[in-house]
């Protein structure tokens, strides 16, 4: 019962890769089955259709002799001679349905012949279990919603060509049981993230993409042009300036979860358009803002455990024998995260349990780079970093960015369960509060896991002269990029505040093991196929 027929109106549901040729002529079939279908006055691409849920609901309402409706996409199918018996799928899951010219006479038969795999069709039915207690339903009307024109990929292996899985996300998702499993974690993530701000007090609001300044960020922007006003205009790079406004006009806890855009480079870790929390606290500070961090992050690990575990006990449930094969199939830890390479094995184990490891930025270089270096002059570091270190330093670089490629390179990059990163010098972190025992340093903290930095969290600057000063500085010649508007606004009266942002894309890659930031987003961008 578990293989696909091979009879030639089906042959596209195998699991070889088809030809071009091939696949040319099972479009063509099919099209000749469209023109069947209206020929027999059958509407090809039907009207809505009642059901008695999804298909997992359906399955969940499931009683031997109930009457249930249940609506999806053909997915595989299996000639009995005169009886049939197919999958219907939609995204909660699968059930199985029973065809039978006497049941559903020789009219519904002779139209279930022009029908193919990828074919969405409603069904009302009887539920009974087959001979190996599959749950099924016994069909007694049938109704033809969509007809596929074009035949799905390799059966239930989806794409296998890489680049085609994230140009057709829509058959990726389709055929590919983990790529789906992803998507619908980061789903889970964003509404866990919700409920979490928002029963902490935080209220989610929402603040312009389109700036006139791109603000909040030393980041490049995409620029555009409003025709009606002849004005200027940014694609934000952050939403920091607007969220403060918010603090300053008395809402102490805000957050967004916002689109945010920079026009710089595509990798493994950075995609131009990205998802992005950031959320500012009123009277807290950095480590506060540590604090909520650790807790959320952890909630959410423990939350997708929580539903895979509930998921799977409901499928052992619903279908019988299951319950043994996926014993202790997630028995492990909530907080120890697997990632595994393109063979499924695995990489390395990320370990959330709390307390996460906090440390000072010059500590931390200190264990990599010596003791001494911060009493080494400038061209002893770039020396030593070059040549003992083996880190490529540009002429270019600045003194304080020789250090910080070190702490990328030999830190960063090689630090995989959570480390807070605290007291960064000031010129990384030009809009964060000073430390007040040293003034070269600010209060913050870097997130890094898994190798990538995924929140950077401050206690904010609310002095308007020192936030001037910075701004200047950070803008250089190009102060048409001080948002005067904003410094307008703080000169009104800021109250101390912590805040941060945070990754969505690179929480979701730490979450479900994704290794590389395109598996995480729906559709990220690519170059045009030529």
């Amino acid at each position: 019962m578990g293989h696909l027929d091979s009879c030639p109106k089906f042959r596209d549901g195998d699991s070889r890769p088809l030809l071009m040729d091939e696949e040319n002529n099972l479009i063509a079939q099919r099209r000749e089955k469209l023109e069947a279908l209206r020929t027999r006055g059958v509407a090809p691409f039907g009207v809505g259709f009642e059901t008695s849920g999804t298909i997992s609901e359906v399955r969940g309402k499931f009683a031997e002799g109930e009457i249930l409706r249940a609506a999806g996409r053909i997915t595989a199918h299996r000639n009995m001679g005169k009886s049939h018996f197919i999958d219907l799928r939609d995204a909660t899951g699968r059930i199985q349905v029973y065809i039978h010219a006497k049941e559903v006479g020789m009219e519904v038969i002779e139209i279930f012949n022009l029908l193919d795999i990828g074919d969405f069709i409603g069904v009302e039915g009887a539920c009974f279990l087959t001979k190996t207690g599959e749950p099924t339903l016994k069909v007694r009307a049938l109704q033809v919603l969509a007809k596929s024109l074009r035949p799905l990929p390799e059966k239930w292996h989806g794409l296998q060509d890489v680049e085609a899985r994230y140009r057709q996300r829509y058959l990726d998702l389709l055929t590919n049981e983990q790529s789906r499993s992803v998507f619908e974690k980061r789903i889970m993530i964003v509404r866990e993230i919700r409920r979490f701000m928002e029963a902490r007090g935080f209220l989610e609001v929402e603040t312009p993409m389109l700036q006139s300044v791109a603000g909040g960020a030393a980041a490049e922007p995409f620029r555009t042009h409003h025709k009606a006003l002849g004005l200027e205009l940014y694609l934000r790079i952050a939403p920091e300036l607007y969220l403060k406004r918010l603090l300053i006009a008395g809402f102490n806890k805000v957050f967004e979860l916002n689109r945010t855009f920079r026009n710089e480079g595509i990798s493994r870790k950075h995609n131009p358009e990205f998802t992005m929390l950031e959320a500012y606290w009123a009277y807290a500070d950095f480590e506060k803002i540590a604090n909520l961090v650790e807790e959320m992050i952890c909630h959410l690990a423990e939350r997708i455990a929580e539903t895979r575990r509930l998921r799977a006990e409901s499928e052992a449930s619903a279908t019988p024998g299951q319950r043994s094969a996926n014993a202790g199939a997630h028995a492990s830890s909530p907080l120890h995260i697997q990632h595994v390479n393109a063979e499924g094995n695995v990489i390395r184990t990320i370990n959330l349990q709390r307390p996460w490891r906090r440390a000072r930025y010059h500590d931390l270089v200190r264990e990599v780079a010596g003791n001494d270096w911060f009493e080494l002059s400038s061209e002893q570091r770039r020396e030593r970093a070059t040549h003992e270190l083996g880190i490529e330093i540009l002429p270019q670089l600045a003194d304080f960015e020789v250090t910080q490629h070190v702490f990328e390179k030999l830190v960063e990059e090689k630090t995989f369960d959570p480390l807070f990163v605290t007291h960064c010098p000031k010129e990384l972190v030009p809009l964060a509060k000073e430390n007040a025992a040293d003034p070269s340093l600010v209060d913050v903290y870097e997130l890094i896991i898994n190798g990538t930095e995924i929140s950077p969290g401050y206690t904010e600057l609310n002095d308007p002269d020192a936030q001037r000063r910075r701004l200047y500085e950070q803008a250089g010649e190009e102060t048409q990029k001080i948002d005067e508007e904003f410094l307008l606004a703080l000169e009104h009266g800021m109250p101390p505040a912590g805040g941060f942002g945070l990754g969505i894309d690179r929480l979701a890659m730490l979450l479900t093991g994704a290794e590389s930031i395109r598996d995480v987003i729906l559709f990220p961008l690519l170059r045009p196929k030529l």
